[in-house]
């Protein structure tokens, strides 16, 4: 019996170092399998917050708008009757972000026209520079600066009929939208009694 116990005994003689490798291997291998799998998901992350970090930027460009309505809305009629022509003075919001503000039909920037029967696109429109930088020969809107805007109701609306234009009590909305950031709504309820100019605040 003696014999047996150091005949199996004999045949482990030496296993302890192999044993001691064979637990170093799998250390290593798990090791490097964390390693692997933490800079894939440290990579994603990455990847993930920069791709949101872009859309956050695109939202809040596309969100902000690029100009403001400065002052007063005026509304011109020839006959005190119906109004024909609307103008507004816009100024630019976002630090060194111009708009190009050519008029038709070379513009960029785009003014619509719509009330309770009718709506009109891409209607007519100029400008006058006002303020310091009157001498700007360019047509950019920049920071610091304003341009008073007067839109030309048009003579046909959408669909072909003719357009009607807005009298007293009417409401209307003129939307001026921009090649970049959020569009501008400028919607306004015409007096009972119409003058030549009237302040529509």
């Amino acid at each position: 019996m003696k014999k047996f116990t150091q005949f199996f005994k004999g045949l482990h003689r030496g296993q302890k170092g192999i044993t001691g490798l064979e637990t170093a291997i799998i250390l290593i291998a798990f090791v490097t399998v964390a390693s692997v799998l933490a800079y894939s998901v440290l990579s994603a992350g990455i990847f993930s917050s920069e791709k949101g970090k872009e859309t956050v930027y695109a939202g809040l460009n596309q969100a902000s708008a690029s100009m403001q309505v400065q002052g007063d809305v005026l509304a011109h009629s020839s006959d005190n009757a119906k109004i024909d022509t609307v103008s507004f003075t816009l100024a630019s919001v976002l630090q060194d972000a111009p708009v190009d503000m050519s008029n038709p039909p070379d513009n960029v920037v785009v003014i619509n026209y719509s009330d309770s029967q009718q709506t009109a696109s891409n209607l007519s429109w100029s400008t006058v520079r006002v303020g310091a930088d009157t001498d700007d020969a360019t047509n950019m809107l920049e920071n610091n600066e304003q341009m008073v805007v007067t839109v030309t109701l048009p003579a046909k609306a959408d669909g072909g009929a003719d357009f009607v234009d807005p009298g007293a009590y009417d409401s209307f909305t003129i939307q001026i939208v921009p090649p970049s950031g959020a569009a501008i709504t400028i919607t306004r309820t015409l007096p009972g009694y119409l003058q030549t100019v009237n302040d529509l605040h």
